[in-house]
Formats: C-alpha cells, sequence, structure tokens
C-alpha cells in the first residue's frame, strides 16, 4: 500500500479532529443548560406542587469519548444523560419527556427554536449550529444496594449511561488510542455529503471497535479497519449493544437499518478508488487522487465536480441584477424569517415562501426544486409556476431552488438559492 501517512496524519490533526478549545466550549455549553434545567424544574414543581429532582448527570456520546470531529456547519452535538430516582418521576416516558420539555423551554427561551422532546432525548437548537441531548434515565436499588438504570425512549429500556463510556476506554485503550482515532475518520466520511442518510456516532464506534485492524501505519490501520466494516456488512448488517448481555440491537427504527444499508454501499463503491494505492506504479500525486475520491474533500486536492458546480452556479446567477428575489422560512409554524439569516441547516417540518420581482418585461416565471440525498429518491425535480411559490422542508440534504424569468420562450434572468436541511 502506498506510504502517505504523513499527509494522512496532517489531514487528521487539521481536518478532521476538533480542536481542544472547541471541546471546551461544548461542555462549557452543557454546564450552562444543565443549570437552566435545574431552574426550570424548581419553577415547574412550584406550579404543580411536585418535587422532580435531577441525582445525577452524565456526559455521554461523543464529547465524552472525544470522538467528535470537524464540521463545516458547526453543527457539533453534544449528549448528556440526567437521572432521576424511578420513584421521583411518572411511569410514562412521553410524560416524562413533556416534564423536561416544559422546564427547559422556561429558561432557554433565546434559542432558534423551542427545546423538543424527541423520541431518545429533549433536544435544544443553538442558532450558530449545536446542539444539546437530554437524554432521560431512570434509577432504582437493587438486592445488593447497586443502582440499574433505564433510560427513556419510545418505552423504558435497560441502558446504563456509563457503560459506553467505560467499554469505549477500554477498547480505546487496548487498541493504543487507535480506536478514537479511525471513528474521527470514518465519521468525517461519512459527513462528506449532507445528503448521504449515514449512521450515527454510536453505532460507528460499534463497529471500529468491533474490526479494528492495528498496522504499522496510521493509513493502513484505517484502511484495513473500514475494509473490515464492509467485509462484516456484507453478510450481518445487525449492530447491538456491546454493554448488554444477548442481542440487544440498537437499530430501532427502519431509517437506522436503511443508514447501514447506506454505509455499506458507499464503503463499497469508494474502498474499490483505493485499489491503486496497491499497485506497482502508484505514485504520491495518484495516492492523493485515490483518498481525494475516498473522502471528498478539498484537503486532497482540488474538487473538480465542485468547481464545475461553481461554474454553473455563477453562470445560472449571472443575470440575477435583472430579478429581486426574498425567500423567508417560517419555523415551527411560529417564527418567519429571511431564509438568508438562518444560521446553520434547516430542520424538517418548516415553510419556505419564495417570492420574485424581476425587473425588466417578462411573460412567466419558473421555479425547479432540485432535491439531493436518500430521502429525496422519489422527488428529486420538480417544476411550479408563479410569482410566489411554497415548498416545504421534507428532505434531508443540499438542494437548490431555482428562480427562472422568461420572456416567451428566452431566458433572461435566474438566480439560484440553495436550500440545506438536516
Amino acid at each position: 500500500m502506498f506510504d502517505l501517512e504523513t499527509k494522512f496524519n496532517e489531514f487528521y490533526k487539521n481536518k478532521v479532529s476538533l480542536f481542544d478549545e472547541d471541546i471546551s466550549e461544548l461542555r462549557k455549553k452543557k454546564r450552562l443548560n444543565l443549570d437552566r434545567l435545574r431552574d426550570g424544574l424548581k419553577e415547574y414543581n412550584e406550579e404543580n406542587e411536585t418535587d422532580y429532582k435531577l441525582v445525577d448527570d452524565i456526559e455521554q456520546g461523543s464529547v465524552a469519548m472525544r470522538t467528535v470531529i470537524q464540521l463545516d456547519e458547526n453543527e457539533y452535538d453534544i449528549d448528556v444523560a440526567i437521572v432521576f430516582d424511578k420513584d421521583n418521576i411518572p411511569e410514562s416516558t412521553q410524560k416524562v419527556k413533556t416534564i423536561i420539555e416544559d422546564a427547559l423551554q422556561r429558561k432557554c427561551t433565546q434559542f432558534k427554536a423551542a427545546p423538543e422532546a424527541k423520541t431518545n432525548a429533549v433536544r435544544l437548537d443553538y442558532a450558530s449550529g449545536y446542539h444539546i441531548d437530554f437524554a432521560i434515565y431512570r434509577r432504582m436499588e437493587n438486592q445488593l444496594g447497586e443502582f440499574e438504570f433505564e433510560h427513556c425512549g419510545s418505552e423504558w429500556r435497560e441502558r446504563d449511561p456509563r457503560a459506553i463510556n467505560k467499554w469505549f476506554n477500554t477498547e480505546n485503550d487496548c487498541s493504543d488510542k487507535n480506536i478514537r482515532k479511525v471513528i474521527r475518520l470514518l465519521k468525517a466520511f461519512c459527513k462528506q455529503n449532507s445528503g448521504w442518510l449515514m449512521p450515527g456516532g454510536l453505532i460507528l464506534t460499534i463497529l471500529v471497535a468491533e474490526k479494528i485492524r492495528v498496522e504499522d501505519r496510521f493509513d493502513k490501520t484505517f484502511y484495513e479497519t473500514v475494509k473490515a466494516i464492509k467485509e462484516r456488512l456484507d453478510t450481518n448488517k445487525e449492530v447491538c449493544n456491546p454493554t448488554l448481555n444477548g442481542n440487544h440491537s440498537i437499530l430501532y427504527k427502519k431509517k437506522d437499518h436503511q443508514k447501514i444499508k447506506n454505509l455499506h454501499t458507499r464503503l463499497e463503491i469508494r474502498l474499490k478508488k483505493l485499489d491503486v494505492l496497491f499497485e506497482n506504479d502508484c505514485d504520491e500525486a495518484k495516492a492523493m487522487a485515490a483518498w481525494k475520491e475516498f473522502f471528498g474533500h478539498s484537503f486532497w486536492g482540488e474538487d473538480i465536480q465542485k468547481s464545475a458546480f461553481v461554474q454553473e452556479f455563477s453562470l445560472e446567477s449571472k443575470n440575477e441584477r435583472l430579478l429581486n428575489l426574498n425567500a423567508d422560512v417560517l419555523i415551527n409554524n411560529k417564527v418567519k424569517i429571511p431564509l438568508s439569516d438562518y444560521k446553520g441547516k434547516l430542520p424538517k417540518g418548516c415553510k419556505i415562501f419564495f417570492s420574485a420581482s424581476p425587473l425588466v418585461k417578462y411573460s412567466h416565471i419558473e421555479w425547479v426544486v432540485n432535491n439531493t440525498g436518500d430521502e429525496a429518491i422519489n422527488d428529486t425535480y420538480h417544476k411550479k409556476t408563479g410569482r410566489a411559490v411554497e415548498e416545504n422542508t421534507l428532505y434531508r440534504g443540499r438542494h437548490t431552488m431555482t428562480c427562472k424569468v422568461y420572456e416567451g420562450t428566452r431566458l433572461i434572468a435566474q438566480k439560484v438559492i440553495p436550500v440545506n436541511i438536516k
């Protein structure tokens, strides 16, 4: 395999691994919002004559395991387990999430969207792209005087909030810290296209830990590990919690299984691009091009496809001075703001209102929607007409809305608006 370890390490250090100051900022936000949650619960208790109390909080996920990576849109996430005594909260998982949602909404009022209860956590979104997920747990003592834990999802499920962290640290130490490094790079691979529907960090972590192959060079370690993951997925696409006895799948939804299939397909395709690394006439230029095709990152060289897109975008927008175009987004059916003022990716379930005011004589206006990504497979392209149109944010990915102004059959002005949906 052609030796490009020096470049590989440079890519990992400067383009993938998140800097310490950024991790410190994430943890600062975690502490601040835990204080807000406690204050909100206190206020909720006073109004409802209840006595709900947090008995513990535990950092989880990529921040705890230090596998968080750099993202262009600053969409970093913080996972926090908040723990209650079992006899101190309702039995209904929906009721518990509603209480936490209510408590956060009381104290988190300056955010781009109100705190919202999801299936497995209550989410708090920052306008800058950060989000915090509060995963709710309950604990109870067993006959040995030890605590047992259950996670609040669609139902209560056995899960120790510290178990994954302990398991990961042990596995990572045994691999001479290589598991953490490979996970970060595999995440970078999965994040190269926002339209891809790919597995989350926990699934990738389990797969890497299961198939880690430590070699004498980091580039070889990464290659051999992802190759082993691909081969494993050839015949087995199930992923189970490594901290529980028995086969406890963490693929709870149909979408989770689709994400695994997508990972397998894309690894299969992109690994073939690396075959050149094993050819006798491989040189640095060929090796750089191969890793470019694998990671899709400009670090490895000029992005031809991106350059072509920029040229096309500029061509399509060259007559935009003849066209005034407005785009406003409605968030949660409550807040309406200019799309250009919205930071980060739009959530699903929003409405976008587009309107055009041509500055020249025209006969008709056409709007062309181009959707990308796995979720838009049955709706990749459609058209509408009129001075104003409405669209919904239905599909994750990078999309565009193109406004075309015609006089008869002649195109006289057009403009492209990018729409990124998470």
